[in-house]
């Protein structure tokens, strides 16, 4: 039949958006969602053919790899909490290490641990969930199989490969040693592979080949996620290689770090919290059988989040070497944040309107609420955080962590477990073997969310407030070994919590095996039958007015034309566009921010006194690299007075050229080594310290670092990342070819130091100037010293092999 220049807008949507009962499941299902609000059925939008619409097509939906997606779900879940609450225990039996091997107990140390924690909660278990979400809703917003079972499934299997890699890795401490973006090269290639050529393109050829006219909120949120972690993702992780297990990033120090917290603060923002918006504008809405609260308001959170949301990572380096109009730019930003995030709060949780009911008999929608009520209290703890005054006490603290920990275990967690079970009984077509059981789930969890976040916040706000607080005299009140112990009960208690949590997943493995049990001998797979989208609809939207004339200012009336949002359907038929647009407003929005810090050199102010360092000590760097010191120090000393009085004078930009990559850190479980060659230039000390931490630190929660000490240090792979580092700094005064000479001969002028003082002349059957502890000892005594140094003069001639050694910073015993 052809039909021409009729108003088919709102038929088109009502049908797009009409309830389906579907009595196989024994549930309401909606064909897009019932999730937009009747404020945008307008009949004043309408849509016009130019020819005969295509006969109907039929298709089915690909559920099997939605099945895959949900069980590494909650395996990885299972994996990621476990080693949550290992690396709780690491923390309070520090010495628990000690029982094993010194090969196996540098595999078990905290440090290289925490960051296979945070991997694997972020990218394993909230990973699989985002795509488990996407490739369900996907489908049935789109009305569409995905476009490629070949791709979905490369994908399924290359992002398990990821994580396994991942697994592997960390605890052998390769690592680039920054914080969510701690694998090396490799890894970064594979994840880009499968998240942009497996993934973005199989999703976005979906949303082309789509038989649903207009794109559903929660598609616009994928499409940011896909784009935007693309992006971070890329510029965030360039390198120069050295070997398949370690590289160095082009960028060095201060721009590193602003460069590494572009990329830290929107991994948070685009692949923990906009996949997962768009994951509750799809699920919540199924779950109560309600409409979405507001449509305009989706439209606004949308792209105000999208844009805002990038510029805030600065506030993560408030008081450091960062120039102050960066991070004072970050903390506007991320003020203005509360804005769009609370508007999704409060879109997701008014969706519940008259089904409130439902929340007291529905452990789906109260995994949802309290998940939704989490994202609430996060984002706004976070712009709060942000204020330089509140920052000032809060970072380096526990505060962070309790603050992080709310988020991923309440918002990304408990959004994660409700909908698995909502899609349990769907996907295996049958009834949830337990509600009781899932019930029970959400009350253990809850309670282990308490348990965990209330002590931290205790525990940080008590370490801000004991690492800043002054005698009358003016003199520190507290070292920073007094706040250890008093922090202890606080970290037991997170043991418990993360034992709750642990707990609550094990019932929901339990819960899924028996839906899974039960489930039918062969699945029904329902064959839908709708038409293809004709490629010559033209979008008419009626440009009118409630004040078309009446007696108002023109003003006005277009004001309420542009907030009545008509102009925004246009671009959710069209995918292509819809995804150029997000991608300009994120680069847009990330170009203000990194451009000038590149482009400025007076951002980084050069310090003649700092020099490239030794071929010993970039070895000892690298090792320090290698075991995540960052996770326990930090590197950066703040311009305030109980920080300089504890440690030292503050950090300075010019510091940290040499840095690659910078280690600035973001948590003191121990004490800031930012003036360690400065206050400790005993080779000696530092020796005892690896062996037994506790015999020179009394209440020390270091582990012993023996395996350093045993260890025999490869020098034949000094001279490949001297060559690297003289690629990022051509100035580098040190012969490559010689590399291997001035590392060895430096080598044995510390051990030499070490044994004047009483060391060993020999370790585990090897003198002690071959050993790895050596190199570090070597990188530790430069530490902060150069900026005391003075000026030397430059001499015609170069300088012997053996002048240079001690001539370096790293070869002295003592700060000028």
């Amino acid at each position: 039949m052809s039909i021409g220049n009729i108003q088919l807008g709102f038929v088109e949507f009502h049908q797009a958006h009409s309830i389906r009962f579907d009595p196989r499941l024994n549930s309401t299902t909606m064909s897009q969602s019932a999730s937009v609000s009747s404020e945008s059925m307008d009949p004043t939008i309408q849509g016009t053919y130019s020819e005969t619409p295509e006969s109907l097509e039929q298709y089915s939906y690909d559920d099997d790899i939605v099945r895959w997606f949900v069980f590494a779900t909650i395996l990885w879940g299972l994996v990621a909490t476990s080693l949550g609450v290992v690396v709780g225990l690491l923390l309070v039996l520090p010495e628990f290490a000690g029982n094993f091997r010194s090969d196996v107990a540098a595999v078990l140390s905290f440090a290289r641990l925490r960051p296979l924690h945070t991997n694997a909660a972020i990218f394993a278990f909230a990973g699989n969930a985002i795509f488990a979400a996407v490739y369900y809703s996907t489908q049935r917003l789109c009305k569409a199989r995905m476009w490629s079972d070949a791709l979905s499934r490369l994908h399924f299997w290359g992002w398990q490969g990821i994580i396994l890699a991942a697994a592997v890795t960390l605890p052998l401490g390769i690592t680039q040693s920054k914080e969510y973006a701690e694998l090396e090269w490799p890894i970064d290639i594979a994840i880009a592979v499968v998240w942009l050529l497996f993934f973005g393109t199989n999703f976005m050829m979906t949303l082309i080949h789509r038989r649903e006219r207009h794109m559903y909120v929660a598609l616009w949120f994928y499409i940011a996620t896909i784009v935007t972690v693309t992006v971070l993702h890329v510029f965030n992780n360039l390198v120069v290689p050295v070997g398949l297990g370690k590289s160095y990033p082009i960028y060095a120090g201060v721009q590193d770090a602003l460069m590494q917290w572009w990329y830290g603060h929107n991994a948070v923002a685009f692949f923990l919290t906009t996949p997962f918006l768009g994951l509750m504008y799809y699920f919540l809405p199924k779950a109560a059988d309600r409409p979405v609260f507001s449509y305009k308001l989706s439209i606004i959170h949308f792209w105000s989040l999208v844009f805002i949301y990038i510029w805030a990572g600065p506030h993560h380096l408030h008081y450091t070497a960062l120039p102050e109009w960066a991070s004072t730019f970050g903390m506007l930003f991320s003020v203005m944040l509360w804005m769009p995030s609370w508007g999704g709060m409060i879109n997701g949780l008014l969706t519940l309107r008259g089904a409130w009911h439902k929340v007291t008999a529905d452990p789906v929608l109260k995994f949802f609420v309290v998940g939704i009520t989490f994202y609430g209290m996060s984002t706004f703890e976070g712009p709060m955080l942000s204020i330089k005054s509140v920052n000032a006490l809060s970072h380096y603290t526990d505060w962070t962590i309790a603050h992080v920990h709310s988020g991923a275990l309440g918002w990304n967690g408990f959004m994660t477990f409700g909908m698995i079970y909502w899609l349990l009984p769907r996907l295996y077509q049958t009834k949830l073997y337990s509600t009781k059981l899932a019930e029970w789930h959400f009350w253990i969890g809850t309670i282990g969310i308490l348990l965990y976040i209330i002590p931290i916040y205790i525990a940080g706000i008590t370490q801000g407030l004991m690492w800043r607080e002054l005698t009358p005299k003016g003199d520190l009140a507290n070292t920073f070994m007094d706040t250890v112990p008093v922090l202890m009960p606080f970290w037991w208690a997170r043991v418990l919590a993360g034992v709750l949590y642990v707990s609550g997943i094990v019932l929901l493995a339990y819960n899924a095996i028996m839906t899974w049990m039960s489930r039918p001998a062969k699945y029904e797979v329902p064959i839908y039958s709708a038409p293809r989208l004709s490629r010559f609809y033209v979008e008419n939207v009626q440009d009118s007015s409630p004040l078309d004339g009446v007696p108002v200012l023109d003003f006005a009336t277009k004001i309420d034309r542009l907030n009545r949002m008509n102009w925004h359907r246009a671009w959710e038929h069209l995918p292509v566009k819809f995804t150029i647009m997000t991608t300009l407003a994120v680069l847009v929005a990330s170009a203000f921010e990194l451009i000038p810090m590149f482009l400025i050199r007076s951002n980084i102010p050069t310090i003649n006194t700092v020099k490239p360092y030794t071929p010993l000590e970039i070895a000892g760097r690298d090792i320090y690299v290698s075991e995540g010191c960052y996770n326990c120090h930090s590197q950066m000393i703040r311009p305030m007075v109980a920080e300089k009085l504890m440690y030292g004078d503050y950090s300075k930009p010019g510091e940290s050229v040499y840095d690659h990559p910078f280690q600035w850190g973001s948590r003191r479980i121990g004490p800031d080594l930012a003036r360690i060659g400065v206050t400790q230039q005993s080779g000696f000390w530092h020796w005892k310290h690896f062996e037994s931490p506790t015999t020179v630190s009394r209440g020390s929660v270091m582990p012993s670092y023996r395996h350093l000490l045993e260890e025999k240090l490869n020098f034949n792979e000094i001279q490949p990342r001297v060559a690297a580092n003289k690629y990022l700094h051509p100035e580098y005064p040190y012969e490559v070819e010689k590399s291997q000479q001035l590392a060895k001969e430096q080598a044995e002028q510390v051990a030499a130091e070490i044994i004047l003082q009483g060391g060993p002349v020999e370790y585990n059957g090897h003198l002690i100037k071959d050993s790895t502890a050596i190199a570090l000892i070597a990188y530790l005594k430069r530490v902060g010293t150069d900026l005391y140094k003075t000026q030397q003069p430059k001499t015609p001639e170069p300088p012997t092999a053996q002048a240079s050694v001690q001539d370096t910073p790293g070869a002295q015993t003592g700060a000028q």
